[in-house]
């Protein structure tokens, strides 16, 4: 079974980090047939295709050479095609460097003309640090992002070969660092075309020996091995804590760790799959009336949060599967997609063509209590992965999912406890096991024991966290999350965040916000923050060793919120004042740009004019 990466603790952890101990890497794969790129240099030519888009690059005495000349300088170099599924390798050596804090990296996803955003695995001469190995993003607006870090078993240094390798499936990936697994993580964001490159910073770098090997996609069985644990499948999404089967459920699971998100398709009158349990969208929605006897259209202008809370969900919609098929993609979970039956073939047709226009059969398993439904949707694609549901265990399971040619068999919890030795014969059969759906800590630790390979549940956070406490019990290093902000958590004007974190076996704990030094139950003005993403970033010490784990929100504009800075207690003239509410109240942002800058300093304070002109120019930018 596969182990996974750390995610921090309960439902609010943001990214998933360090992994466990590091462990020998299992041999890769290098059968000539699965290696699409082998580049050696010995001809002292560099290899058609290949892309110097930054700094110096040559081949020189059998090895590429790249040169950055200054730390702000990230000299780099793309090649290689689009590949979902890799293993990268190559022989690094650092010639010269400015300080050990140089680096050099594989891009992981880059452009093939180097621009933001890219994803890179680095390496810097002084590996040994608590930062030696990253993995990081360079974002669109060129700053860095970085999500996983981990100190390498030696120093890479200076004149000495490396042999790295990264493993990557989608959004995860594993750095191996000459052989040893050192971290992975799950926060890679894919594109649809990115691919592969070299990046040096302040140092110059030589390359050899690098090899490309195309990587059959994760299995849905997870590999046996110490310490695995099963998928943590959000069911309807993190339906525990956001309204089920919408847009802010999935995201919910994703961010709390979720490796699959589970949902329901059905079809509406005029042949549109859309998301929805109940075959009537009157529980979860203000509208009445059968999805089948509704158009698409019609279930588009529903609302669909507010049954759960109109506080914080208001304005919700049933999403369209092409919505949640474009918020996976490339990203850490996948897609459990249930079909409600009976369809026809030509609505199977529909959602597998969904599926397959946008390049993401990979990222899908199709399930579905209906046999039909099962085969009209290998009819539509041999290559698409599919899934049993059983409320109660068939006579032969193992039969029916060869009959069908089934990935995955996925019973009740209740169906399964009538024998639980058919986990191990569906397994010897190549097939998985997912079992819906289980909220209780008992229950999850028998189906662990079990060795399923995937717990669906409502607490998909909930399950994260449990999961990882029992990895890092394994691993005996200290914990820590985030608890306040939540994360992914959107704050507006008005408000303060109270700086809040959890830790467990930690001697000490350090805060950092933005990257700057804060203490726990430090409050912040809402009003001080710059609009867009900030980081909270924990660092547990203790025996076991160190782990951090980062969190992140939003300051977000919004009306209220423009109206809470024009509420508040600086000097503001009484007639703009009463101006630019009116421009608050008819979302006029443009005139409550120009009247905030023209009289900046001038019946505004100056601070104050420019906070509102920036939130206004935001709101007016998207058009809210």
């Amino acid at each position: 079974m596969r182990l996974r990466s750390a995610r921090g603790l309960g439902v609010l952890a943001a990214v998933p980090l360090l992994a466990v101990a590091p462990l020998t890497s299992s041999a890769p794969a290098t059968a000539d047939s699965a290696v699409v790129l082998r580049a050696d240099f010995d001809d002292n030519v560099l290899p058609a295709g290949w892309r110097p888009i930054e700094g110096t690059w040559a081949v020189r005495d059998g090895r590429l050479v790249g040169t950055s000349a200054s730390s702000s300088q990230q000299a780099r170099i793309t090649f290689g095609e689009h590949l979902s599924d890799y293993r990268v390798e190559a022989t690094v050596r650092f010639e010269t460097v400015q300080n050990t804090a140089r680096w050099s990296a594989v891009a992981l996803d880059m452009p093939a003309d180097g621009s933001r955003p890219w994803w890179i695995a680095t390496m810097r001469t002084g590996s040994t640090a608590a930062n030696g190995l990253e993995f990081a993003q360079m974002t669109a607006g060129g700053a860095w992002n970085v999500t996983n870090t981990a100190s390498a078993p030696t120093t890479a240094g200076t004149g000495k070969d490396v042999r790295v390798a990264v493993e990557v499936h989608g959004s995860r990936a594993t750095w191996v660092f000459n052989g040893t697994k050192v971290m992975t993580t799950s926060a890679l964001q894919r594109s649809a075309a990115g691919v592969l490159g070299l990046v040096v910073n302040g140092a110059q770098a030589s390359y050899d020996d690098i090899v490309v090997t195309r990587l059959d996609p994760e299995p849905v069985i997870v590999p046996d091995a110490p310490g695995a644990l099963p998928a943590v499948i959000a069911h309807r999404g993190d339906s525990a804590t956001a309204p089920e089967n919408t847009l802010a459920a999935f995201e919910s699971a994703i961010r709390n760790g979720a490796d699959w998100v589970e949902t329901d398709v059905q079809t509406t009158r005029d042949g549109a799959p859309v998301l929805m349990h109940d075959n009537t969208v009157d529980r979860t929605t203000a509208g009445t009336g059968d999805i089948s006897t509704l158009t698409a259209a019609q279930i588009a202008q529903l609302e669909a949060g507010s049954w759960f809370s109109a506080a914080a969900y208001p304005g919700q919609k049933v999403p369209a599967l092409t919505d949640v098929l474009d918020q996976v993609r490339g990203r850490a979970s996948k897609l459990l997609l249930e079909v409600k039956g009976p369809e026809t073939q030509a609505e199977v047709d529909r959602v597998v063509a969904a599926i397959k226009s946008r390049g993401q059969t990979s990222e899908v398993l199709l399930q579905s209590f209906d046999v039909n439904v099962l085969r009209h949707a290998r009819a539509a694609d041999p290559e698409l992965r599919l899934g049993l549901l059983r409320s109660a265990l068939d006579a032969d399971p193992v039969a029916v999912s060869k009959e069908l040619g089934l990935a995955a068999y996925n019973p009740s919890w209740d169906g399964l406890k009538a024998d639980p030795g058919v986990v191990e014969e569906l397994h010897e059969a190549g097939v998985a096991v997912m079992v819906w759906t289980v909220d209780d800590t008992a229950s999850w630790e028998r189906l662990r024991e079990l060795g399923v390979d995937g717990i669906i549940t409502n607490k998909a956070g909930q399950l994260a966290g449990w999961q990882d406490r029992y990895t890092q019990a394994l691993a005996g290093k200290p914990t820590a999350s985030v608890l306040a902000p939540a994360a992914g958590a959107q704050l507006t004007r008005g408000e303060s965040l109270t700086l809040a974190v959890a830790e467990q076996d930690a001697d000490s704990v350090s805060v950092t916000l933005d990257g700057k030094p804060a203490a726990e139950g430090q409050v912040t003005d809402v009003d001080t923050l710059a609009l867009g993403t900030h980081t909270v970033v924990v660092t547990a010490t203790g025996e076991g060793g160190t782990t951090t784990t980062t969190s992140t929100f939003t300051v977000v504009p919004t009306a209220r919120g423009l109206a809470s800075l024009l509420a508040g207690p600086q000097e503001v003239k009484p007639s703009l004042r009463r101006r630019m509410l009116d421009d608050i109240d008819k979302q006029d942002w443009a005139q409550l740009v120009d009247d905030a800058e023209s009289h900046a300093g001038r019946g505004v304070p100056e601070p104050l004019a420019a906070l509102l002109a920036a939130d206004a120019r935001a709101l007016l930018a998207t058009g809210r």
